[in-house]
């Protein structure tokens, strides 16, 4: 594979069975979550094998849920680092939430129609009334 150029990027999460938008919460509730430890783990596994990065699915994080299991991300940001992570944030109040957290540089991957938004918020030229002024980038050059 990395022969040919290309780059593993596996994606792990918490939820257990297939998500996706059409499944009810209360489904995907009820099939359960694993354990943070075990997707930190598999990550890890995955990087000595070779990964570039790991894909963070949002399904039980910041999707489909009731309340937003930041715990859970915190965890993996703790063992792991950002420099090889990437987290889905598939709504704007999401991704808002882990570059006010994580910062402007922190690795998302959004819908292609929020490309624009996030990366005005990531500049600090967008933002809501909870990040306007916050978000500050130092480059050099």
């Amino acid at each position: 594979m990395a022969k040919a150029g290309l780059k593993a990027k596996p994606e792990l999460g918490i939820q257990f069975g297939a998500g996706g938008g059409a499944t009810p919460v209360a489904e995907l509730a009820a099939e359960g979550t694993r354990d943070a430890g075990w997707v930190i783990k598999r990550a890890k596994a995955c990087l000595e094998a070779g990964a570039h990065m790991i894909m963070i699915e949002s399904e039980r994080i910041t999707e489909n849920v009731e309340t937003w299991r930041t715990d859970v991300v915190a965890q993996i940001i703790d063992a792991l680092g950002t420099e090889k992570v990437m987290f889905e944030a598939a709504d704007p109040p999401v991704f808002e939430w882990y570059v006010k957290n994580y910062g402007a540089e922190v690795k998302l991957f959004v819908d292609h129609s929020q490309i624009v938004q996030l990366e005005c918020l990531r500049s600090g030229i967008w933002g809501t009334k909870s990040n306007w002024g916050r978000v500050v980038t130092y480059k050099d050059g």
